[in-house]
């Protein structure tokens, strides 16, 4: 079981804002009066000079000290539970064998486009940087498939965690940002059908298990199963990419919206509509496939019948991996992306388990993904494609669960892995500190000490236990004498002397776990 490490104190945030006073320019006069530079910069440096006196003088040009909307600033405390949490991600990855990529935040604006379905209207796009038009990636599986078409790949198993940007509606109270990590697994290659997708599916139910956020539940479908439902209803084709995009709403919306919106945005007619409606409200599992495979229209259909008899062998992987019972095969189930071509996935938290909050926390999905294997294709110049799957964890919802659980708790988060700190009690002893501490980090013993030469000891062993450094090692003047160390555990309050030269070794053996 996954263990996220202790939870202990930190030092006391201290509120941001602006400065408070009066910007002086009396100082400033001399550069005022003499402005450099060719003539046509001077326009720029006298705006800059009025707003300076502008803000000086209380003016509205004052700075607004705040973060853009849709991102926020990470205080220590928050910085070392993320970093938990990714660590324990990481690891799962590591675990089924994946390596590491990273790729850049810019991509050509023309990588990006036609990828995304409605949601290309969210990419942040880059004014013209000398010839080349850009575009801040928005997720991590289309720059994925630009580098395996780029380097000629046609086998990988890779994980990659990243910032991705999207113009959204932030709303963070849902862990729904504008600039926010992604931590993807994707297995790339020609393999047996529904064997990497099954190891997926087993990874999400492995990471959502080990954090222990509630319990949450696996939906996944196909996307031919999708299209072959809007085959069924006489969809026309060119209509299957935005009727899937408003079938994904269906988490969000009821039916009956849902279905206005085909009819009254999409140009569906009711009755179409009302054939969807029969499709995609039903959810189940390997019963509701077999039902399926013996519908009599969707039997007829070539793609839905492909689809329904690899949801089949799927679901034959995923109990042999044990994890069936949190699986279900949902046909509303759509991801509104472009590039998925069979099985899609999403993982839902079904509930808060949190005694200290009583409304749980709503935010959504956590995870999700599917297989993508015509998107390699679009940029290789011969067309030749690597079939993918792969899927994404949710980070930013998990750690607005685990935010809110702390805060909540009134636990906080320790902030530094400092094992040990350099202490004295007496004065005129700066030197044997500078010396043991030395000592201690080439060892590679994580130490610290406070940056004045005569500290109080108390203050020093306060630090100790403000911060969560778990051992003390006082060296004064009797120590220096006798050749020891005197060693305390800050929980326990217990001192020992140690041999100098058996100090390292020493809080190694306190180390371990």
């Amino acid at each position: 079981m996954l263990r996220l490490g202790p939870l202990v104190v930190t030092g006391r945030l201290l509120p941001v804002g602006p400065a408070r006073g009066r910007v002086s320019l009396s100082r400033s006069r001399s550069w005022l009066s003499r402005p450099t530079g060719p003539v046509g910069d001077r326009g720029l440096f006298y705006r800059q000079v009025r707003a300076v006196a502008g803000s000086a003088g209380g003016g509205s040009r004052c700075l607004a000290l705040k973060t853009p909307k849709g991102t926020r600033d990470h205080p220590p405390a928050h910085v070392a539970l993320r970093d938990r949490l990714l660590a324990a991600v990481v690891a799962c990855f590591k675990r089924h064998g994946a390596a590491a990529i990273d790729t850049p935040v810019l991509e050509l604006r023309e990588t990006l486009t036609g990828k995304y379905g409605e949601g290309a209207r969210l990419i942040y796009e880059l004014q013209d940087q000398g010839g080349e038009l850009l575009a801040l990636r928005y997720d991590l599986t289309v720059p994925f498939a630009r580098y395996l078409a780029m380097n000629k790949i046609t086998n990988m198993k890779r994980y990659h965690v990243a910032k991705v940007y999207r113009r959204d509606n932030p709303a963070t109270t849902r862990g729904r940002y504008r600039e926010f990590y992604q931590c993807d697994f994707d297995i790339a290659g020609q393999f047996d059908p529904m064997i990497p997708d099954a190891e997926c599916l087993k990874i999400v139910h492995e990471i959502l298990s080990d954090l222990q956020l509630g319990d949450f539940l696996i939906k996944v479908n196909d996307r031919r199963i999708l299209n072959g439902v809007f085959a069924v209803c006489n969809i026309p084709e060119s209509k299957f990419i935005t009727t899937c995009s408003t079938v994904d709403k269906l988490d969000k919306m009821p039916w009956e919206e849902v279905r206005s919106e085909m009819v009254g945005e999409k140009g569906l007619s009711p009755e179409a509509a009302d054939r969807i409606g029969e499709y995609v409200q039903l959810h189940g599992g390997l019963d509701l496939i077999e039902r399926l495979l013996q519908d009599p229209k969707l039997s007829q259909n070539k793609l839905a019948k492909e689809g329904l008899g690899d949801m089949k062998l799927l679901f034959e992987y995923l109990t042999l991996f044990g994890i069936a019972g949190k699986i279900s095969f949902d046909l509303s189930l759509a991801r509104g992306l472009d590039y998925y071509t069979g099985v899609i996935f999403e993982a839902v938290l079904l509930q808060q388990e949190n005694d200290h909050v009583e409304e749980p926390v709503s935010v959504g999905s956590v995870a999700g993904g599917g297989r993508y294997d015509g998107l390699v294709g679009m940029f290789d110049p011969k067309g030749r494609k690597v079939p993918c799957v792969g899927v994404s964890i949710g980070i930013e919802r998990i750690f607005s669960i685990l935010e809110q659980r702390v805060k909540a708790s009134g636990e906080k988060v320790r902030t530094t892995e400092t094992q040990v700190l350099v202490a004295t009690p007496q004065k005129h002893l700066l030197a044997a500190r500078l010396k043991l501490i030395s000592e201690l980090w080439d060892a590679g013993i994580k130490a610290e000490m406070l940056y004045k030469k005569d500290p109080k000891l108390l203050k020093q062993l306060q630090y100790c236990e403000d911060m969560g450094i778990p051992f003390a090692a006082i060296v004064g003047e009797q120590e220096l004498t006798d050749g020891v160390v005197k060693l305390r555990d800050v929980a326990m309050r217990q001192e020992v002397d140690i041999p100098r030269e058996k100090l390292v070794d020493e809080i190694r053996r306190r180390l371990e776990p």
